[in-house]
């Protein structure tokens, strides 16, 4: 990946042009915090709808994200208590969509299901 300059960014720790990158992985890093931008990508949810596609969210849990994914400008709590991607918002979850695709081809060749891709110890 260049910059727009079209030199190759740094990753040292110290390069102050890092922290935003750095910031934004620890963010998305905690878990269920990419899974919530995935599932309101398609639209708004209110809050039962989303905790009921979350799985293993507890109610808890997802109310602690959506707070942390509301003070980083990645969502909105609409007066009817549901919630939506800001612009910034639909931006990461349309970045998410190479992911997803490179995802199918992964998991075509590795079933997730099967034991194949089981996490790394």
């Amino acid at each position: 990946m260049r910059s727009a300059s079209g030199a190759k960014p740094s990753r040292g720790e110290a390069d102050p042009a890092n922290e935003p990158m750095l910031a934004a992985m620890e963010l998305l890093g905690q878990r269920w915090m990419l899974r919530i931008v995935w599932e309101l990508e398609p639209g708004t949810l209110g809050f039962l709808e989303l905790r009921r596609r979350m799985g293993q969210c507890s109610s808890s849990m997802l109310s602690v994200r959506l707070q942390h994914l509301q003070a980083a400008g990645l969502i909105v709590k609409k007066p009817d208590k549901s919630y939506e991607l800001t612009t910034a918002g639909r931006e990461l979850g349309e970045s998410l969509r190479p992911v997803w695709e490179w995802s199918r081809r992964w998991g075509a060749s590795f079933p997730v299901g099967a034991g194949a891709a089981a996490p790394l110890q």
